[in-house]
């Protein structure tokens, strides 16, 4: 699948149209779809991709998982101080979040 077919779905799933999205986003007219013929700049990818929550990987078709999973992953990214307890909490929180937010999506 490329990258514009998992954009496409993606739109197709949250019932949003191209020219929505980039009137959303901020992008010209017709941008996404070049999107079939070249690959996007990674300024572009990332907007699409935290408006739907996924990851970049997903987009580019490096991964089929669409969410970060795990609080591993998300401390991966820390800049190697210790986690506080309310930190460590607060990523418990949102991991909570994210799965109630697939669920009620369907995935």
């Amino acid at each position: 699948m490329t990258t514009f077919d998992r954009l496409k779905k993606l739109c197709d799933e949250q019932k949003i149209s191209f020219v929505e999205l980039e009137e959303k986003l901020g992008f010209g007219r017709n941008s996404l779809y070049n999107w079939k013929k070249k690959t996007p700049n990674g300024a572009s990818l990332k907007k699409v991709a935290d408006y739907f929550n996924v990851s970049v990987d997903y987009l580019l078709g490096r991964t089929d998982k669409k969410y970060l999973e795990d609080t591993d992953t998300i401390a991966a990214h820390h800049d190697g101080e210790e986690w506080t307890e309310e930190e460590l909490e607060e990523i418990k929180r949102f991991k909570e979040f994210v799965k109630l937010k697939r669920k009620q999506q369907g995935d």
